[in-house]
């Protein structure tokens, strides 16, 4: 295969619902708070899409539990308040959660995006934000749920992969499916280079996938 073909075939990808540019637009931007543990590349991406005019939202905060976060980072860069909850600072995921909500409602926060964050949570935290939390994983769920998802989807010899949002229960990557893209697994894929093309395509559908969410909430409550 030469190496033109291989980025053709590396630059496809299917998104389902298709990105419509008919958007929803709430009568106020969605007020988010955004939890991440590790790089924040979807932080950035959901504040970009707000900059673009994508999406009409505001990041009221970022939740991160590691210190070395660069997601921390990423939010100084674009004017965005963090606050540090570390895991290990707490007794039980409950009293961790507990304080996710306080920390979440002292910033007025309607939307709750799960963003590479790499803790299990409790009801405590999905009773706080009913139908209002949404997560993003590097698979097409319900296939290849968990940590490592990427190096699972690459043991199992399957040929095509991708990300989901989803709309957050307490099982471990379930719930309701609002956004889902495919993405090839090429015969010379690492973990490395498939988590990139995976991640590019988890930057596209986060954003809309948030207003999704916002849009089915409102009919809901119609």
């Amino acid at each position: 295969m030469s190496q033109n073909s291989t980025i053709d075939v590396a630059s496809v990808s299917l998104i389902s619902p298709m990105i419509s540019s008919q958007k929803f637009t709430p009568s106020a931007p969605l007020k988010l708070g955004i939890m991440a543990s590790g790089n924040g590349s979807n932080f950035e991406a959901v504040a970009q899409a707000i900059q673009d005019g994508q999406l009409n939202a505001s990041i009221q905060v970022l939740v991160y539990n590691n210190p070395g976060a660069k997601a921390a980072v990423r939010a100084a860069n674009w004017g965005v308040e963090s606050v540090l909850l570390n895991h290990r600072d707490y007794k039980s995921r409950e009293d961790l959660d507990r304080r996710i909500v306080q920390t979440l409602r002292q910033y007025d926060v309607e939307f709750v995006i799960m963003a590479g964050w790499m803790r299990l949570v409790t009801q405590v935290l999905i009773d706080a934000f009913p139908e209002q939390m949404i997560n993003i994983h590097p698979s097409l769920l319900p296939s290849f749920k968990g940590i490592h998802a990427v190096e699972q989807a690459l043991a199992s010899g399957v040929k095509i992969t991708g990300c989901t949002v989803h709309l957050l229960c307490l099982e471990v990557d379930s719930g309701p499916i609002l956004m889902q893209a495919a993405v090839p697994v090429l015969p010379d894929d690492t973990a490395e280079t498939l988590h990139a093309r995976i991640q590019l395509q988890e930057h596209r559908i986060l954003p809309q996938a948030i207003a999704l969410a916002a849009q089915r909430q409102c009919l809901t409550l119609v």
